[in-house]
């Protein structure tokens, strides 16, 4: 009887990459994480291989996704820091691509983000632009993801809004707070990355949940969600976008970059796709009502710590 075959996951030990892994390991799969933090704790026991993300070794590189038959690739960052920049970034997926090839992976599934080629002028935006035009153009076949805000009990975003609806008096919608946002579930991703796998076609997806928001009413279901008493206000994106900085000295953290802002408000975070989730934001933050925003999420001690 022939081996499950081997699927190899960057980051299964963080965000999507860990659900993925999820995914895959109820359906009997093999699974390979690639990792630049192999020494940490994880669900996963044994039932995994475990290699270090060696961007800068591509012979390691190569090897260490060699008898995998797809690559689901979730690494990426969401902000700059010291070394760790997106053109760092984007020649690090560079080189992940061609060691993929070079492995003879069949298949890569790589997550991006909705609306990539819309923000030329946005760093986090043009990089996932430029991997996909890499991929498409590679002799991998591809399913290129693209989501929009994920949600799940690991989030950051929905987090730390949820915190600062907990524990501040005032909360600021840049601006007017109409622009649109259509968040998914975290394993809503995985599941269709694990079927996109399946398929031989090159694809490109957006992945959006089934409920759209404008960012006003979503912060106010929030706050009704954990029982907020903080005034929210309206005010000038340079004004929340300073206040945020100062919250992220008080936690030791980037709570918001101006590129965030600059792409929320530009309506980035919704198309007009059919959905591609069945879980409803609103359903889950009730069922999780008790748990979120309870703690701060620091993305600097996630990723750089």
């Amino acid at each position: 009887m022939s081996e499950p075959d081997l699927h190899a996951v960057t980051g299964a030990f963080s965000y999507t990459g860990k659900y993925i892994a999820r995914r895959l390991l109820a359906e009997g799969a093999r699974v390979r994480t690639l990792t630049g933090h192999p020494q940490r704790a994880h669900e996963f026991g044994a039932t995994i291989d475990v290699r270090r993300l060696q961007f800068d070794d591509v012979e390691a590189l190569t090897e260490s996704l060699r008898g995998a038959s797809v690559l689901y690739n979730t690494y990426w960052i969401r902000f700059e820091r010291g070394e760790s920049t997106f053109a760092r970034a984007v020649a690090n997926t560079k080189r992940l691509i061609a060691a993929a090839e070079a492995a003879g992976v069949r298949r890569i599934v790589h997550v991006s983000i909705a609306n990539a080629e819309r923000a030329p002028e946005l760093p986090y935006y043009r990089g996932k632009a430029e991997l996909e035009r890499e991929i498409r153009a590679s002799g991998l076949s591809s399913a290129i993801l693209r989501p929009t805000v994920l949600f799940g009990e690991e989030d950051i975003l929905i987090n730390n809004i949820a915190w600062v609806l907990r524990h501040l008096p005032v909360f600021g919608v840049p601006g007017d707070g109409s622009y649109r946002m259509r968040p998914i579930f975290v394993d809503d991703v995985a599941k269709l990355a694990v079927e996109l796998a399946k398929r031989d076609d090159n694809v490109t997806v957006d992945a959006v949940g089934p409920e759209v928001f404008r960012f006003d009413e979503w912060v106010r279901l929030l706050a009704r969600t954990v029982r907020s008493r903080a005034l929210i206000v309206h005010m000038p994106p340079w004004l929340a976008l300073l206040a945020t900085r100062a919250i992220g000295l008080a936690v030791d953290d980037v709570v918001l970059t101006a590129d965030e802002v600059r792409g929320l408000r530009a309506g980035l975070l919704t198309t007009d796709a059919p959905s591609a989730g069945h879980t409803r934001l609103s359903e889950w933050l009730e069922q999780h009502r008790d748990r979120v925003g309870r703690r701060y999420a620091s993305e600097v001690e996630r990723h750089y710590r």
